[in-house]
């Protein structure tokens, strides 16, 4: 395993120094999900919610969390994203709702950071909008799944 990056020789926190790297096409994609009683979640799919579009409120906020995640992560690199993909899936089944997103730009560094802060986003997001009727609600598995670009390549999660 390589040493953490985000500490120099003696120790201190410091923001890596990307100035050399090459500039390459690097995306990542993040996922995560949220428990919820069955009620909120049919609430949530027939757009009933008191707040309103609840998935539609959520993907804006993910958008905007994937934008601004050099603002919440102090070490993080402003980076310029090309593409913010923001998807839901809803399952009845388990009441749960299932958030995947894939953030991209042509850079020095990786997006990584901004998917999973837009995922949690989304999340959060979710769970605001929803917490009058469910404050039950569980965010749960917000992981990278995949990033591809830099000198590293491709690295998928097992």
């Amino acid at each position: 395993m390589s040493q953490f990056t985000h500490f120099d020789a003696a120790g201190q926190a410091h923001m890596v120094d990307v100035g050399e790297k090459s500039e390459t096409h690097r995306i990542a994609k993040a996922v995560g999900c949220i428990r919820m009683q069955p009620q909120t979640l049919t609430m949530i799919a027939a757009g009933d919610a008191k707040k309103g579009d609840v998935l539609g409120i959520a993907r804006i906020a993910a958008i905007q969390g994937a934008k601004r995640t050099s603002e919440l992560i102090p070490l993080c690199h402003p980076i310029a994203l090309t593409k913010v993909g923001v998807e839901f899936e809803i399952d009845q089944a388990s009441a749960t709702i299932h958030c995947s997103v894939t953030a991209e730009t042509v850079g020095r560094t990786g997006v990584e950071m901004e998917a999973l802060t837009a995922t949690s986003v989304a999340l959060l997001t979710i769970y605001d909008m929803c917490k009058a009727v469910d404050r039950g609600m569980q965010i749960c598995e917000i992981k990278l799944l995949e990033k591809v670009g830099g000198k590293s390549g491709r690295w998928t999660a097992s």
